[in-house]
């Protein structure tokens, strides 16, 4: 099932101020939180597809790649790291969207600890052109916390295991409970039991590991993408996630604008006035073009298709060829003879028509 545009999700639309998205996210979770709707998968999906909304649309840089690419630039499956949404991520996320204690404490009940998440991994991928045009799988080593074999827990003795600490205070309308997160368990509400030598106090390691991604056509420069689940551990909580922050590498042959790449060929005046079929590269290999007699310094040609593709997946842009007639710079005896010849011939005397358009009609023409 496709996902709804996230502004139709919060119902809001795209030039809605911060203020309002959050207005409208908070009026969302209300209507459709797990507590006052109890037994009620339908209204838990809509709880969920709220979060998710607001999660992308409260954050400036998740917003900006939305707007310009839709669910394909937050990596194909919307916010969270993509890996579907999760109640832990949402209370531990947006716990204090009231202002207050949290979304259990909101409705008085769904109380407890909340889970703790670890923190997230960011690493780099330079991709060329070809993987960018058509994706690519790409398997990355990646060194990350993990909780040691052999390591047990308890519950922490500071609070007994919620992960909060409550504090009673008498005033004059009574006593008043405020509760505040562990200091000593992080609350996490368990401590490190037994570990093994080489973990460190919270009971984690270092291990590297090799992760395969699967990078969609389309992306570009600074677009991320993340993995749910492969950032570092924490004890007593889940995974933070992989931030993949994606790198162009420079093209020597090709230049990008948009999903469409531009070329630069350049030919002989003989090529130009006779015609020639000529060889040129593209992002999936060498085609051969035709060059028409009588071709202009400035053409632009246009290779339908072999371009980049969109990062939604619906079309491909194209490759488009600049045509140079190169000038030779010395010339031999005969050859100079040769052009002296033919330097005053009425056929050889620059005479643009109508139909010969300037560089600027030309560009405005393909873009």
């Amino acid at each position: 099932m496709a996902k709804r545009d996230y502004y139709e999700v919060l119902g809001v639309s795209k030039s809605a101020s911060a203020d309002e998205i959050k207005k409208a996210y908070r009026k969302l979770a209300i209507q459709y939180h797990p507590d006052k709707n109890p037994d009620n998968p339908e209204a838990e999906d809509k709880f969920k597809e709220a979060a998710e909304a607001y999660e992308v649309l409260s954050n400036p840089e998740k917003k900006a790649r939305y707007d310009q690419y839709g669910h394909q630039g937050l990596g194909g499956n919307g916010g969270f790291g993509g890996g579907g949404m999760n109640m832990e991520d949402i209370f531990s996320q947006f716990g204090d969207i009231f202002g207050g204690g949290g979304f259990g404490s909101f409705f008085g009940g769904g109380g407890g600890r909340r889970t703790k998440k670890g923190t997230n991994l960011r690493v780099k991928l330079k991709l060329n052109l070809q993987e960018i045009a058509n994706g690519v799988e790409k398997k990355i080593k990646v060194k990350r916390h993990v909780v040691a074999p052999g390591v047990t827990f308890k519950n922490c003795s500071a609070c007994q295991g919620s992960g909060q600490v409550k504090k009673v205070v008498n005033t004059m309308l009574g006593q008043m409970v405020s509760a505040s997160t562990c200091t000593v368990c992080g609350g996490a509400g368990q401590i490190v039991d037994k570990k093994p030598a080489d973990a460190d106090s919270r009971g984690l390691v270092i291990k590297e590991e090799v992760i395969s991604i699967n990078i969609p056509g389309g992306v570009g420069e600074g677009m991320q993408l993340s993995m749910s689940g492969k950032g570092n551990e924490i004890p007593g909580g889940i995974p933070g996630d992989l931030l993949i922050v994606i790198e162009e590498a420079e093209e020597g042959v090709f230049q990008r604008e948009g999903n469409n790449v531009i070329y630069d060929l350049h030919i002989s005046f003989i090529q130009a006035a006779l015609g020639d079929s000529v060889e040129v590269p593209t992002i999936d290999g060498k085609v051969k073009i035709k060059i028409d007699p009588g071709t202009q310094s400035g053409k632009m040609l246009r290779l339908k298709g072999k371009g980049i593709k969109d990062i939604n997946g619906y079309s491909r842009g194209d490759q488009l060829i600049m045509v140079n007639v190169w000038t030779p710079t010395q010339l031999s005896r005969e050859e100079r003879a040769i052009l002296e010849g033919l330097k005053n011939s009425e056929n050889f005397k620059p005479d643009p028509g109508k139909q010969d358009k300037s560089f600027f009609d030309k560009m405005k023409e393909f873009f």
